[in-house]
């Protein structure tokens, strides 16, 4: 019988993930100024996060089907914990990235369990809404706690995800884990194709290149191991695909918007710094909160008009950055863009997890996996665009 825990705790459980996405972009100039150093090097505490969940997505994935879910949560705790403790006390840069590192890989634990454990779309929905929402209020609300608290507390913030701890424990009591030998080989290749993924847009020839190799040592594994830590049943499933396909693709479109949109304003309004950082927050919000009524709107919906729908909004969202000359229009375009991205989110998850059955725990996390590439992807592509 699965794990039931009520959707409010989930939420809590995987929103603050977002914190460490965007919550230290207003704080990154105090951290290089109290290291000695430029924003370049610190910037390496975000990209350490997001290597963290890009890694940590399948491989909690992984120890939630083959040891259950409470020694998933358990061990998400400890790593969560040990890293808001390195970033919080020890103000040295490579504590602070293996910190923030450690954060990335429990918080994406975390999500990926809170995702597999929602009963119904619109628990899926309130999930999917709280990464949303804090992601686009992450940055304020980490700038008024580096303002009053220090900036190495502001970089703890993803350990707020712990207080949804105790209670997914007392809802995790007797959950079975599926009963197969663990895939060592398996999760050593993953790990390493998701990490030289993550190097793409950095360092994209030798990385690209990498991929290539590790693809194929990987295609032979899952030959030689259907069953093993990338069950080869998810990857002849239609519709797992598409909507991870399309999760992917909506998150380039909304988080490469959202690396660009500051810049149009500024060229279009000479707004300051923070009169555009409060007019982008609202299209933010906006999305995250309205992308809890559509998913419910749109549970029983045919899939074939949700995996058209979502892409639509978004390519709307972007032919009208593309071509508008107003700072109305670009804010209009971001809502649109951050409403089909967190809708699609959720809706597709919520489908992924039908598709992917009794691998429902390895689905969720492949599914959060092409979801967050997509996120690490949006910006680079446009910033060569």
């Amino acid at each position: 019988m699965s794990a039931r825990i009520s959707a409010p705790w989930l939420a809590l459980l995987a929103g603050p993930l977002s914190f460490g996405i965007a919550g230290p972009l207003l704080i990154l100039p105090d951290a290089a100024a109290a290291l000695g150093t430029g924003i370049a090097t610190v910037t390496w505490i975000v990209t350490a996060f997001g290597w963290g969940i890009a890694v940590g997505t399948p491989l909690l994935a992984g120890l939630q089907s083959h040891r259950g879910v409470r020694t998933a949560l358990l061990t998400c705790a400890a790593l969560v914990l040990a890293g808001a403790i390195a970033v919080a006390t020890v103000p040295w840069l490579p504590v602070l990235i293996a910190g923030s590192a450690l954060q990335g890989l429990g918080t994406a634990g975390f999500t990926t369990m809170a995702m597999s454990l929602a009963g119904s779309a619109r628990a899926m929905g309130l999930v999917t809404s709280s990464l949303a929402v804090v992601g686009s209020a992450s940055p304020l609300i980490a700038d008024l706690v580096g303002d009053a608290l220090g900036w190495q507390l502001a970089l703890a913030l993803p350990a707020v995800s712990l207080l949804g701890v105790p209670a997914a424990l007392r809802s995790a009591a007797g959950t079975p884990a599926e009963p197969s030998r663990f895939d060592l080989a398996g999760a050593i290749l993953v790990t390493a194709m998701v990490t030289a993924l993550v190097l793409v847009p950095h360092f994209w020839l030798p990385a690209a290149i990498t991929v290539a190799v590790i693809a194929v040592l990987l295609a032979g594994h899952l030959r030689a191991r259907p069953d093993g830590f990338v069950p080869a049943a998810l990857l002849r499933t239609p519709v797992f695909l598409i909507a991870a396909g399309l999760a992917f693709a909506l998150a380039v479109a909304n988080f490469g918007l959202v690396y660009v949109l500051p810049r149009l304003l500024t060229e279009q309004t000479g707004w300051t710094s923070g009169e555009v950082g409060l007019a982008v927050l609202w299209p933010l919000l906006f999305g995250g909160l309205m992308s809890y009524v559509v998913v419910a709107v749109t549970a029983k919906a045919p899939f074939r008009a949700v995996a058209v729908l979502f892409p639509a909004l978004a390519a709307v969202g972007l032919v009208l950055a593309g071509v508008s000359v107003s700072p109305a229009v670009l804010l209009i375009a971001q809502a649109l863009t951050s409403l089909a991205a967190a809708s699609g989110q959720g809706v597709y998850a919520v489908r992924a997890g039908d598709a992917a059955g009794s691998h429902r725990a390895a689905g969720m996390g492949l599914f959060n996996l092409a979801y967050l590439l997509g996120a690490a992807f949006g910006p680079a592509l446009a910033a060569l665009l």
